[in-house]
Formats: C-alpha cells, structure tokens, sequence
C-alpha cells in the first residue's frame, strides 16, 4: 500500500499558516518557500 502526499501544497499551506502567525518572517518564508518548490521541481524532472 503506497500513499502519496503532494508535498508543495502542504509546504505553501505551512508556509501560509507561519506568516499569519509571524508576520516579520515573511521574506524568510517566502525565500524558503521558492527553494522548497524549486527543489521539488527539479526532483520531479
């Protein structure tokens, strides 16, 4: 039995959630964020 977890909307709603509750770490997050999908879409390739 495999699962699969789609791992980009769950770092962008991880994400979501951190800026609501952190406003000031809003470039770290979204810098983050960019290395993360951009990861992922190379991995995917």
């Amino acid at each position: 039995m495999q699962m699969y977890i789609a791992l980009q909307p769950l770092v962008a709603l991880i994400a979501g959630i951190l800026i609501l509750m952190i406003p000031r770490l809003l470039n770290y997050i979204v810098a983050i964020y960019l290395i993360v999908t951009g990861i992922l879409s190379l991995l995917k390739m």
